[in-house]
């Protein structure tokens, strides 16, 4: 990103006033070294290799593409949910405000329909993303809700939540209050679908990893659920190795892999296979850095799930080889700390959001 910069090959987009229309502009290429049209190998349809998205207030700490790959949704610690155009000039055609504190997590529904986005002031929030309209307003949890996942199987209306109040939580978004609340000991910060929408992953300042079969403790999930508390609910999978709070969890595309980063500075990608021979943790992948602040530092599969991608504190996005954990990409840029990354359902483009108020669009190497 950095060399890129240099080569004038960066698209920003500027800050603009309130009702101005945002206009883009194209950095200049550098005295030092000058452009050569032809010389990078596009691998992408970005308008340049790597796209500068401003418009948040403060830190932006998600980033998702939409199931199509046309929009990608962005929100932060502004309270804002943003939605910007993938192709073109990146318009942000969309700003949704709701929150009453910082948006910690957000996911797309299967569909694209919707968008779920979860906060510290105890609430999910559902979301049209054709008019950025605010449909529903899970309320249930008693303090910070620090993440949330959709499943991903078509038609189904399943939110999972996991809080510092100690419980992760099922939503149905058809009913007013959440389906199943499940105690967990210690304050939950990542949470993940499994693949059949059955099976919850939740991880958090325990630093171990939990698999919850959900249908065994309430019926069929795909059959709708009786509204129930489980205290003495036991994991039917727990995973030990990480040494530090578990600040996110991806769930491979194929459904057989379990990604999670740690505050320990280390990746670990755990066979959550019902049957399994040997270790599950297949491997350990390390890089990046959580810094003094331990933040919730998010993490990502590619959709082939030869790659895996995390921020980190030292201002960089790592990408590295999921089969051998070898460091891929260490791309510069961002200006504070990196919280979370996606990349593009059908492009080889990678997405970055920073306590920078920055959010970066870049395509990689094919």
């Amino acid at each position: 990103a950095g060399d890129d910069a240099e080569l004038g090959l960066v698209a920003q987009k500027q800050k603009t006033g309130a009702g101005s229309s945002a206009a883009l502009a194209v950095a200049q290429p550098s005295s030092r070294q000058k452009f050569k049209p032809g010389a990078h190998q596009r691998t992408s349809s970005l308008d340049a290799p790597i796209m500068l998205l401003e418009g948040h207030e403060d830190a932006v700490t998600c980033v998702e593409f939409s199931p199509d790959g046309a929009t990608v949704a962005t929100a932060g610690a502004d309270k804002t949910l943003h939605l910007w155009n993938v192709r073109g000039e990146c318009e942000n055609f969309m700003m949704c405000r709701g929150h009453k504190n910082a948006i910690l997590d957000l996911r797309w529904t299967a569909d694209g329909d919707d968008l779920v986005t979860c906060s510290p002031d105890s609430t999910l929030r559902l979301w049209d993303a054709a008019t950025g309209a605010q449909t529903k307003t899970m309320k249930g949890h008693a303090s910070f809700v620090n993440a949330c996942d959709v499943s991903r199987r078509a038609g189904d209306v399943l939110v999972v939540s996991g809080s510092d109040d100690r419980s992760w939580k099922l939503w149905d978004t058809r009913v007013k209050r959440a389906v199943m609340s499940t105690h967990d000991g210690f304050p939950v910060t990542a949470v993940a679908f499994g693949a059949d929408g059955n099976a919850v992953f939740t991880g958090g300042v325990e630093e171990v990893v939990k698999m919850w079969d959900a249908r065994a403790m309430s019926g069929s999930v795909t059959e709708g659920f009786a509204s129930s508390s489980s205290s003495k609910a036991a994991p039917s999978m727990t995973l030990r190795g990480h040494a530090d709070t578990i600040t996110g969890m991806r769930l491979s595309p194929d459904g057989t892999r379990l990604l999670t980063n740690g505050a320990d500075d280390a990746m670990r990608v755990w066979d959550v296979r019902p049957y399994c021979e040997g270790d599950r943790c297949e491997r350990l992948i390390r890089g990046h850095a959580h810094g003094f602040e331990k933040a919730l530092l998010r993490c990502a599969w590619s959709p082939d799930g030869a790659r895996v991608a995390s921020g980190s504190s030292c201002r960089n996005v790592f990408v590295w080889d999921a089969s051998s954990g070898k460091i891929e990409y260490k791309l510069p840029g961002h200006l504070g700390t990196v919280h979370a990354v996606a990349f593009h359902p059908s492009e080889p483009i990678l997405g970055s959001a920073g306590a920078d108020r920055r959010v970066f669009l870049g395509e990689l190497a094919e």
